[in-house]
């Protein structure tokens, strides 16, 4: 499906799963679609299911905006209680389009959970309580966070029943934007695939000569704790400078600053060294750095903060940044105050997810997980940024349902794309505007 087609279903008020391989442009399509809402001035939430995600599309959490927290499941006095509160209520009725982004690492569970505390405190039998709901994602991703005897079938979320009740349409995109990036975007699709060819395997296995250029020191990814952290410790103790140290500020309840701890990519107590190898974990485009700009320190500014030159040149002063868990209200129920940096010498897979790295120096012959290949391989904008150092079959595997269920979506798509045209679409756009008390932006003449 092309963007416009999927841009347009997301405006036609329907319920979407909008999915697509890396550089299909999702994102993009997403932020198309979200300002197309706050234009018509139409009440989104804008949410995502991790921390580091929602940064992406200056969201909340789903957790955050659900009142569901950490739970995986809402008990009928969780429900009673919620539906009490006034401005939870009022914040509910008020939304009409629910955004989720990075879907692949929410619970089954958990989107359960968020259409029965919708349908309950709307008073609605319709599906999350008759909110248009836009789900994004890539279920090649890896998979959401369960008890360990849990299967995938227990964990994804087009598992859930409240998938099915939504009757969700799917937008597989299938353009690709990317730029420079075509042998790299093969090999993806081909583990996508669940069919690697050799001339995909020989350019891999060519990759572990791949020589950067000048002054570009690659981000190296590992599928071990260990193995990151005892590389970046080992690369700072080299530099001649000392460590500075950079104490966090945590406020909050200890439950939600927990939870903060493990979205947020920094440490509590960060040692710095001027020519450290550092990367951004936050967004802020204002001032040229995204969650992945890599850089290095090169000085401290006058107040104390790390003085960081990216590898496009740019200097920028890493003040500190907040993250925060906010209630129905908006009112602050955690915070975690940093400097948005980590050592970037390496990093693990895990972490690496929801990044764009500009360069990266990969070892998956330990691969344990799979899905950590794939995801390792499309943080890369392209081949000639990736330095392969070895990678073991699991590296190339995928989750046998995540690729049945892709398969499916594909046809699923392709049936959406052909029984629904342009203009049918746009005539829906207007009758959910007109149900939603939005503006008909055709009909607002030109500044």
């Amino acid at each position: 499906m092309t963007q416009e087609k999927a841009i347009a279903f997301l405006k036609s008020g329907k319920n979407v799963f909008l999915t697509g391989s890396a550089g299909t442009g999702k994102t993009y399509v997403l932020n198309q679609f979200i300002q197309h809402l706050q234009d018509a001035k139409v009440e989104v939430a804008v949410t995502a299911s991790t921390g580091i995600a929602a940064t992406h599309i200056f969201g909340v959490t789903i957790h955050s905006w659900a009142s569901i927290g950490i739970k995986q499941k809402i008990t009928e006095r969780d429900l009673g209680y919620l539906k009490k509160q006034k401005a939870i209520r009022d914040k509910f009725n008020k939304t009409k389009v629910l955004i989720i982004d990075e879907i692949s690492m929410l619970h089954k569970d958990q989107l359960d959970s968020i259409h029965h505390v919708l349908s309950y405190c709307r008073d609605s039998n319709e599906a999350f309580g008759g909110i248009q709901v836009v789900l994004c994602g890539d279920f090649f991703q890896l998979p959401p966070i369960g008890d360990y005897h849990e299967t995938s079938r227990d964990k994804f979320a087009f598992m859930s029943k409240s998938w099915l009740y939504a009757d969700f349409k799917i937008c597989y995109l299938t353009e690709q934007f990317r730029q420079n990036a075509n042998r790299l975007t093969q090999i993806l699709d081909e583990i996508r695939s669940a069919n690697v060819s050799s001339n995909s395997l020989t350019l891999l296995t060519q990759a572990n000569t791949t020589q950067f250029e000048a002054g570009i020191e690659p981000t190296q990814l590992f599928t071990h704790n260990l193995d990151v952290d005892s590389i970046n410790m080992q690369h700072l103790e080299a530099l001649p400078s000392k460590s500075r140290y950079f104490k966090a500020k945590v406020k909050g309840e200890k439950e939600l600053t927990n939870l903060l701890r493990r979205s947020v990519l920094t440490q509590d107590d960060m040692p710095l060294r001027i020519g450290a190898k550092v990367m951004f974990v936050k967004n802020n485009p204002e001032r040229n750095y995204i969650n992945g700009t890599l850089g290095e320190i090169i000085d401290y500014t006058e107040i104390g903060f790390p003085l960081v030159k990216t590898l496009d040149g740019h200097e920028i002063s890493a003040s500190s940044e907040e993250w925060t868990i906010t209630n129905e209200n908006g009112q602050t129920l955690a915070s975690y105050e940093q400097v948005p940096l980590r050592l970037a010498w390496a990093i693990t897979v895990h972490k690496s997810q929801g990044m764009t790295l500009d360069a990266a120096e990969l070892d998956l012959s330990k691969t344990f997980e799979r899905g950590q290949g794939y995801v390792a391989l499309s943080r890369l904008r392209s081949l000639e940024r990736l330095r392969l150092l070895g990678f073991n079959q699991t590296a190339l595997e995928v989750d046998p349902l995540a690729l049945k269920a892709d398969l499916r979506f594909q046809e699923l798509s392709e049936l959406n794309d052909a029984s629904h045209s342009l203009v049918v679409l746009e005539g829906d756009k207007k009758e959910f505007l007109k149900k939603v008390g939005g503006r008909n932006l055709k009909r607002i003449p030109p500044q």
